[in-house]
């Protein structure tokens, strides 16, 4: 029997109807649209804005989606790996629910928490149920509600990030194609510079901290900059090195859509060309675990079978990392 590897095989995605526009953003904190297009390249953001609706309304949408254009039953779906920094609530997982609303009663699931890198670091899991041999298909979703996080009066972080989600489906292959390679790495020296400092167990809920905004998300711009753009381009070099590839080996490059400036320079350390390198940055900013899949999902008509595509991440923790998957299927 020839060697399991672990194929994407399906893509579903899912954003919200509202559009906050940099125009908007303008009427809300000292910005404009210039200044934030030249320092991110992000355009605009959709926003969930129903305020009785999390992360589950937008992960179960997605996965939706992807049951629908793949035509699966969801009954055969094995496990479901929820990757989200925004989980709808503390102890209960996401995952759990996503599972059971959309008909997955035969799946067991959890949540994946690894801030930007969670998708990544999902796929490299999910990669690993399906090679054991015990699993024949699971789901990741990647998807997160960063609104409910963000201080929008805090335009360091107001301007970047956006709600959506992003679904794919593994499955065994026996012709060589998906998961090929990871570099997956970690520093919790990360752990000062991005985070949200108050509502965990080493500072749980409080008045003060609440009218202090201490359970909003804050970063230490520069600082993350410095580290996302050597550390996300580190990842991708390795992964063609280890693998003896060369940019003209590589077929797209999927990167986490955070910043476009971080983007290219990974671009330019695997010296790939622009049409290699996939963005939708623009219009839907950073939505966190959802950027990979939802990337997928917006350029799947352009994949062919057997393409080779580099994925790179970068997230709070610091969490980074690189996957080299060759692609399973043409779109029909």
């Amino acid at each position: 029997m020839n060697k399991i590897t672990a194929a994407i095989t399906a893509v579903g995605a899912y954003v919200p109807d509202f559009v906050l526009s940099n125009q908007v953003l303008e009427t809300m904190v000292d910005t404009n649209d210039e200044w934030i297009t030249s320092r991110t390249g992000i355009k605009e953001r959709r926003i969930l804005k129903d305020a009785d609706k999390g992360t589950s309304f937008l992960a179960i949408k997605a996965a939706e989606d992807l049951i629908a254009k793949a035509n699966i039953d969801p009954l055969e779906i094995d496990l479901v790996l929820m990757a989200t920094a925004t989980p709808d609530m503390q102890v209960s997982a996401t995952g759990a629910y996503v599972a059971t609303q959309i008909g997955a009663i035969n799946a067991f699931a959890y949540d994946l928490q690894a801030a930007c890198s969670s998708f990544l670091y999902g796929m490299s899991t999910a990669a690993a149920y399906i090679e054991s041999g015990r699993y024949k298909k699971v789901l990741l979703i990647g998807a997160d509600k960063m609104s409910s996080i963000v201080d929008y009066t805090d335009r360091t972080t107001c301007i970047i990030f956006g709600d959506g989600a992003g679904a794919v489906l593994f499955e065994p292959n026996y012709e060589g194609l998906g998961l090929q390679d990871e570099y997956l790495r970690s520093d919790g020296v990360g752990r000062d510079f991005l985070k949200i400092d108050a509502g965990g167990s080493l500072h749980p809920p409080t008045i003060e901290t609440v009218q202090e905004k201490r359970h909003s998300i804050r970063q230490d711009g520069k600082t993350v900059f410095k580290y996302a753009v050597t550390n996300m381009a580190d990842a991708s070099e390795q992964i063609l090195k280890r693998n003896n590839l060369t940019n003209e080996d590589v077929a797209y490059l999927v990167p986490h859509q955070a910043n476009k400036r971080i983007i290219d320079a990974t671009a330019s350390r695997m010296n790939l060309e622009e049409s290699k390198v996939l963005m939708n940055i623009e219009r839907y900013g950073n939505t966190t675990s959802a950027t990979l899949p939802l990337v997928l999902n917006d350029f799947e008509h352009l994949f062919k079978k057997g393409d080779t595509i580099i994925f790179a991440a970068f997230g709070g923790g610091f969490t980074w990392g690189s996957i080299y998957l060759k692609w399973a299927y043409n779109k029909k």
